[in-house]
């Protein structure tokens, strides 16, 4: 998931669309007893600008399996986030992704995205009212 921001440059290619396919590592589903399920779509727009920073709109969608966290049932979920983030080639800036200038690699946002952007309990249905007892 790598952008070469020096070829779009060169292209005049200043404003633009991508789109990738990621396999996460498996620890990056932090829903106990569920995991994604499958590859993350990955889609994105990005703008450069003349100082080389990159303002990005990346949207995240992929699928959450595993265990209802309520009733322990089997549930999936459809998951789609989206955020703008921003690029920067100074490293002291705290509040931005850095890259090199040259090549931007997604990786780090991507995944940040993954974690932000998930549910914090995976429901079999919304009104799932838990573990029968009766």
């Amino acid at each position: 998931m790598i952008l070469d921001i020096k070829r779009f440059i060169a292209l005049g290619k200043y404003v633009g669309n991508f789109s990738y396919e990621y396999l996460p590592p498996e620890n990056l589903c932090l829903v106990p007893m569920c995991c994604i399920d499958g590859a993350v779509k990955v889609e994105g727009e990005y703008e450069i600008f003349e100082d080389d920073g990159v303002a990005i709109r990346l949207t995240v969608s992929y699928k959450i399996s595993g265990q209802c966290s309520y009733c322990l049932e089997k549930a999936e979920k459809q998951v789609t986030y989206t955020t703008d983030i921003e690029f920067v080639t100074q490293k002291d800036d705290e509040d931005r992704y850095y890259y090199d200038g040259i090549r931007l690699n997604l990786k780090s946002a991507v995944d940040d995205a993954i974690l932000i952007g998930q549910p914090h309990i995976l429901l079999c249905k919304e009104d799932c009212k838990g573990i029968d007892v009766t």
